[in-house]
C-alpha cells in the first residue's frame, strides 16, 4: 500500500453530475444517462456494452458494462443511473432535472442517490487512467437502470451476463449514499436481510350485539402479533444489530361499526442479521405463531420470496485501502457498518467482495434533493485515492 498525494487535476465531478441529472432517467427510462457514462468511458479507451434485459410483465431495462484493461486484479465500480420520480415538481427550489447550483449545492433528482457518486467515479477513474494508463490491472463499470424499480432486469442479470462472458471481479465498490451526516462517516461492509410476510386470521362475521354467533379475528390477530414481538429474535452479532420485526399494516377492511369482521390481515417486515436465513427465520416466525394460536386461532402465514439475505464482507486489506483513502481526504476514519436498507450489493456479493461508500444520504428521495459540491469533488478524490492504493501506484 502506498500513500497518495491530493488527487491532481481530476475532471470535474460537478460537470458529470449536472449532465447526468439533466437526463430524466426515472425507472425504467434510460433518459440519456447511460449515454453520458458510455461516451465518457469510450473516449477514455473503455470497451462498452449496453445489454438490455427483459422478463414477462416487467419493463425492458438497459444496462451498461465497461472495462479498461485485460490484467488482474479487476476493480469494479458499480451503481445505478435510474432515479425515483420527483413528485410535485412545483415544490422544488429548482427544477428536478435542471442540475442547477446555488450556495455551493447542486440540486436535482439523483444528486445523492446516486448520480453524484457515478459522476465522482467517472472523475476519479478518468483522471487516474490519464495519469497512469499502463497501471497493473483493470477497471470496470457495472451500471444498471433498474435499482429503484423491481430490480429484475438490472444488476442480477447484468452480473450473470458478465460472468458468462468470462468477467471475473476481484473487488467491487458500490456508490450508494452511505454517510449519515458527513462525508467519511460510514463505510458499508454488508447488509441485513429483509423478509416480508402476511398473516391472515380467519373469523366468523356477525353482529356486534350477538358476539356468541361470531368469532372476532382481531382478537386472534392481536394475540399472534404480540407473540411475534414478545421476545427478541437475537441480540445481534459482531457486525450486525439485533434482528428486528416491524408490523407495517393491519387491516380488516370493515367500514361498519356494528359488524364483527370475518377476516383480519397484517403485514410485517423483518430486517435480519447473519444468524438467520430466510428459511430459518420463516420457520421461527411460524413456530411462534403456532404456539400462540393453539387450537383457538385459525391463521395463514404467507412469506414473500426474497433475494435480500444478510451478508458480510469481512474487513481485510481492501476495506483498509478504502478506509485509508477516506481518512486521507476527510480526516475521518469511517465506521464499518451493516445498517440501513438493501442495495444491489446483495447481488454483487455472490461474485466478489463488495463495500459501499458514497455521499451523505440526508436528502435522497426527497423534494430538493441536493449535494454539496465540495462533497462531490471530495468523493472523486477519495475514489482516486482508492485506485492509487489498490493498484499500488506511487504518487
Amino acid at each position: 500500500m502506498t500513500s497518495d498525494a491530493p488527487a491532481p487535476d481530476l475532471p470535474s465531478a460537478l460537470a458529470f453530475a449536472q449532465a447526468l441529472i439533466r437526463c430524466p432517467s426515472v425507472t425504467p427510462e434510460e433518459g440519456g444517462a447511460l449515454d453520458v457514462v458510455a461516451d465518457a468511458l469510450k473516449q477514455a479507451g473503455f470497451t462498452v456494452s449496453r445489454p438490455v434485459f427483459s422478463e414477462r410483465d416487467t419493463p425492458d431495462v438497459e444496462n451498461l458494462y465497461a472495462r479498461y484493461g485485460t490484467k488482474s486484479p479487476l476493480l469494479v465500480f458499480a451503481g445505478h443511473t435510474d432515479v425515483v420520480p420527483p413528485g410535485d415538481e412545483g415544490a422544488w427550489r429548482h427544477p428536478p432535472f435542471a442540475g442547477e447550483t446555488e450556495g455551493g449545492l447542486l440540486y436535482g433528482r439523483g444528486a445523492v442517490d446516486m448520480k453524484g457518486a457515478i459522476a465522482a467515479m467517472l472523475s476519479a477513474v478518468l483522471g487516474f487512467i490519464r495519469s497512469h494508463p499502463d497501471f497493473n490491472g483493470s477497471i470496470a463499470f457495472l451500471i444498471t437502470g433498474d435499482e429503484e424499480g423491481p430490480a429484475i432486469n438490472g444488476s442480477v442479470k447484468l452480473l450473470e451476463w458478465a460472468h458468462k462472458r468470462g468477467e471475473r471481479f476481484d473487488h467491487c465498490l458500490l456508490g450508494e449514499p452511505t454517510n449519515p451526516q458527513n462525508l467519511g462517516d460510514m463505510l458499508k461492509i454488508g447488509r441485513r436481510g429483509s423478509l416480508t410476510g402476511a398473516i391472515t386470521v380467519e373469523g366468523v362475521q356477525g353482529h356486534v350485539g350477538y358476539p356468541h354467533l361470531a368469532r372476532n379475528p382481531i382478537d386472534g390477530m392481536v394475540r399472534l402479533l404480540a407473540a411475534l414481538k414478545a421476545a427478541p429474535f437475537d441480540t445481534g452479532t459482531a457486525h450486525f444489530d439485533a434482528t428486528n420485526l416491524e408490523i407495517t399494516t393491519l387491516d380488516v377492511g370493515n367500514p361498519a361499526t356494528n359488524v364483527i369482521p370475518g377476516e383480519a390481515r397484517a403485514v410485517f417486515n423483518v430486517r435480519f442479521n447473519d444468524i438467520w436465513t430466510p428459511e430459518t427465520l420463516t420457520a421461527e416466525i411460524d413456530r411462534r405463531l403456532r404456539e400462540a394460536a393453539g387450537n383457538e386461532v385459525t391463521y395463514r402465514l404467507d412469506p414473500e420470496p426474497t433475494n435480500a439475505t444478510a451478508f458480510l464482507t469481512p474487513p481485510d486489506a481492501f476495506t483498509g485501502f478504502v478506509q485509508d483513502a477516506i481518512e486521507a481526504q476527510t480526516g475521518i476514519r469511517p465506521q464499518l457498518s451493516t445498517t440501513g436498507g438493501t442495495s444491489d450489493a446483495r447481488f454483487i456479493k455472490s461474485y466478489c467482495p463488495v463495500v459501499e461508500f458514497g455521499l451523505v444520504g440526508q436528502t435522497m428521495h426527497k423534494v430538493n434533493e441536493h449535494v454539496a459540491i465540495a462533497d462531490l469533488e471530495g468523493l472523486a478524490a477519495i475514489y482516486h485515492g482508492i485506485l492509487m492504493r489498490y493498484f499500488a501506484v506511487k504518487a
